[in-house]
């Protein structure tokens, strides 16, 4: 029998997205009350931290978040913004629900129809300003369409993200 080859090298989807914060509180607020997913369990890695959920059964930790140890950085505290990532994208369902949870919570979005295509989008900041794309099929969703005014459409590289004004979400 002749020896196994090694599987051919390719990636299979994306894992996880970790994020540093300086909130553990606010940012997990963020991600399960703003978001929907779930907080589940977390190795204790002796540091504090989260790991968020797809809330399906079995659904995967797709965000980890870790707070102090190793999210510090050498100013003693984590950094904020995207730096060279600009976002990180999800697949979701209930675009108006998304914008009244934004509202309700106070916090700033923008909106985009991706050309071309049937694709919805929801722009909004964590609470560290890490910038998250939600996506829609537009053709599964509901009522009116995102709302392309100005002010209100997303602008690629146009920050919206002011920390100052976050509203306090733990």
């Amino acid at each position: 029998m002749p020896p196994s080859q090694p599987p051919e090298p390719i990636v299979a989807g994306l894992f996880h997205v970790a994020v540093k914060t300086n909130d553990l509180a606010a940012t997990v607020a963020f991600y399960t009350r703003i978001l929907g997913l779930r907080n589940g369990f977390r190795p204790d890695f002796g540091y504090p931290g989260a790991w968020l959920y797809v809330p399906f059964a079995g659904g995967p930790a797709i965000m980890h978040i870790y707070a102090g140890g190793p999210a510090l950085g050498a100013e003693g505290r984590a950094p904020s913004g995207t730096a060279a990532i600009d976002h990180v994208s999800l697949a979701c369902r209930g675009f108006h629900g998304y914008v009244a949870r934004f509202k309700e919570a106070g916090l700033p979005w923008r909106e985009f129809l991706v050309p071309g295509t049937t694709l919805w989008q929801l722009f909004v900041y964590d609470p560290s300003g890490l910038q998250c794309e939600l996506t829609f099929e537009g053709e599964n969703e509901g009522g009116a369409p995102p709302d392309m005014s100005p002010g209100r459409a997303y602008v690629a590289g146009s920050s919206f993200f002011d920390p100052a004004t976050y509203p306090k979400l733990s």
